[in-house]
């Protein structure tokens, strides 16, 4: 009777770390390895550019650029202005005039 109590306990915590475990594994995020290197999840382009260019006196135009931004780096700052240092991709891109492309 010991014996069998002891491989209840036994199997009750197993059961409870694998739980645990599944558990902790599904809050992080996912991330996809292309060539190498991680990527992180597609964001909602859209509604980031649009709460970046709310404050805009161009909002069309911001929008478009944002858009082009956003598409090629996958990240858009938080805010309507500033904020580059978060997103690198986001601030290297220049124009042709070496101007910076993204708002």
């Amino acid at each position: 009777m010991k014996l069998f109590s002891l491989f209840l306990v036994a199997i009750l915590l197993l059961q409870v770390f694998t739980e645990a475990l599944s558990i902790s594994g599904t809050t992080t995020p996912q991330t996809h390895q292309v060539d190498g290197r991680s990527k992180r999840p597609k964001i909602n382009c859209s509604y980031a550019c649009s709460r970046r260019c709310s404050k805009a006196s161009r909002k069309n135009v911001c929008t478009r650029t944002c858009k082009a931004c956003c598409a090629r780096c996958n990240c858009v700052p938080p805010g309507t202005y500033g904020n580059k240092e978060l997103c690198p991709c986001y601030a290297r891109l220049k124009t042709r005039g070496n101007k910076p492309k993204c708002p």
